[in-house]
């Protein structure tokens, strides 16, 4: 058994709670007449978004909660192969599984699985242990820069040819800022950003359907049936909305005018029936979530739980933005999910994970030191 330091931070669990809540309701209402088409059951994906996704997370988050994160540091280099082996997993037949354009996904035992989503939080738990033990090195080129260099690139690119660009620019995301808290120099992130701008360029070239996405989010006017149709219906579920919604259930657009509604586009469909006033509420419900991370990260002791919590923050702050931006049309389409709430139950599944793992942390977090005086004072 553990020796915790104190309680668990239960603002953030609430922050958590309060928007999974919200999600499962929403998911509710945006997949209704989806699943009714589909599955003739108006609540299919909210049931098994709660049974395949939210259940077994809970269980999951307990466990992680649970367990001392100091261990997912001895066992890092295991996380990293085990990383590559979800990933390699999607291109054996009989296994893999597609979607669209990307066969991102596995079949075991009848369920889907995204091992993409778990890289997610292995490669983070791994790259924490690795800048932690690493210490002064991380500013050298060749044992800090380059080597971080090698391990992003195989787990990027084993994701990139799947292809999930999304997924990849999450991962690079939360890398490039977990390497520049651990103490990497500015000039080698500079070189890493330049990198990666440079690569999604050629992705964006060497795919025409990229190229469809990159020049409807610059002219939705140029494909209007295609991608910009989906920004266009997208932008007016979000304007019909108003400053109050057309109320809960009440969308118009998820009568099979709006693609994706259960899944990246769900955030169009918030607005739609909640209006501005609530939509931005859950916005700042998210930042609000990001500060107490940021809050725990700042007075845990060790290297290691600080750049996990920032890496979660990062990754459940920037995915949230990336998808908003992207049913705002200040960003191209990506078919990122929106956390906590778009249909996924792999998704759901790791982010209560990661958030299990911080909530432990918080456990271990250095009291404030005005809390300490006054206690010595008592």
């Amino acid at each position: 058994m553990q020796k915790l330091a104190h309680k668990p931070d239960y603002v953030l669990v609430t922050l958590i709670g309060l928007v999974i809540v919200l999600g499962m309701v929403m998911l509710s209402s945006a997949s209704s007449v989806l699943g009714y088409t589909k599955f003739h059951d108006s609540y299919w994906y909210v049931k098994h978004q709660f049974l395949l996704g939210f259940l077994p997370g809970l269980v999951l988050f307990l466990f992680f909660s649970r367990t001392d994160y100091r261990l997912w540091k001895k066992i890092a280099p295991l996380l990293l192969w085990f990383s590559i082996g979800l990933l390699v997993l999607v291109f054996i037949p009989g296994l893999a599984a597609g979607y669209g354009t990307a066969k991102s996904w596995i079949n075991v035992f009848g369920f889907s699985l995204q091992p993409s989503e778990i890289v997610k939080l292995t490669f983070l738990l791994y790259l924490a242990a690795w800048l932690e033990k690493r210490k002064e090195k991380v500013h050298d080129f060749a044992y800090g820069f380059l080597q971080f260099l090698v391990y992003l690139g195989l787990v990027a690119g084993l994701i990139i040819i799947q292809p999930d660009v999304g997924t990849v620019s999450i991962l690079v995301l939360t890398s490039v800022v977990v390497f520049y808290a651990g103490g990497a120099r500015l000039g080698h992130i500079m070189l890493v950003v330049t990198g990666a701008a440079a690569a999604l360029g050629a992705l964006i070239a060497a795919a025409p359907y990229r190229l469809k996405r990159l020049t409807a989010f610059m002219n939705p006017e140029a494909d209007p049936l295609g991608i910009g149709y989906h920004v266009k219906q997208a932008l007016l579920a979000i304007g019909s909305g108003g400053w109050l919604g057309l109320g809960l259930g009440q969308s118009k657009q998820k009568y099979q005018y709006l693609p994706e509604v259960a899944g990246d586009s769900i955030f169009a469909v918030i607005a739609e029936e909640l209006g501005f006033v609530i939509t931005t509420l859950f916005i700042i419900l998210f930042l609000a979530i990001f500060y107490r991370m940021m809050k725990i990260a700042q007075r845990t002791p060790d290297t290691f739980g600080q750049l996990v919590v920032v890496g979660v923050g990062v990754w459940l702050l920037g995915q949230f933005f990336v998808n908003i931006g992207a049913m705002l049309g200040l960003m191209p389409l990506t078919g990122l999910p929106l956390p906590f709430v778009s249909y996924g139950g792999t998704a759901m599944m790791t982010l209560l994970a990661a958030v299990g793992i911080v909530v432990n942390i918080s456990c271990h977090t250095e009291e404030r030191p005005v809390v300490k005086a006054l206690k010595s004072f008592r």
